[in-house]
């Protein structure tokens, strides 16, 4: 069983920036390959970012690549989500996310969530 929190959502203007943190216990936090996830009012929960277990890998939803930045410290068991040049349309709840068998961008492939932050990007 993984806990996970996320932390540093709020409310920023356009261009703007935010780090996001999910911390974990529980189970050993590196076992697990973790990814970040989106939710916007009356959308499906969509796939923003993940990172492997060692962190030496990474990957990218198109539309946040080159703005936003996944990283962990497996140490403090916390992955992080740097998001830089924030837009309008980047306004939802952030989830994260541990993956035992991934590293993967599939939602369903994913064994625990955290309770999400909001993120609001005003224009």
């Amino acid at each position: 069983q993984v806990q996970l929190v996320e932390s540093g959502g709020g409310l920023v203007q356009a261009g703007g920036s935010l780090r996001l943190s999910c911390a974990a216990s529980g189970r050993t936090f590196s076992y697990y390959a973790m990814g970040w996830f989106r939710q916007a009012p009356g959308r499906e929960r969509e796939f923003v970012a993940l990172i492997s277990r060692s962190g030496g890998s990474t990957y990218y939803a198109d539309s946040v690549k080159g703005r936003f930045t996944i990283s962990r410290d497996n140490a403090k068991n916390t992955v992080y989500l740097q998001m830089n040049s924030l837009k309008p349309e980047d306004t939802a709840v952030y989830y994260c996310a541990a993956d035992a068998s991934g590293p993967s961008s599939i939602r369903d492939e994913y064994d625990y969530w955290g309770q999400g932050t909001q993120v609001t990007v005003s224009s």
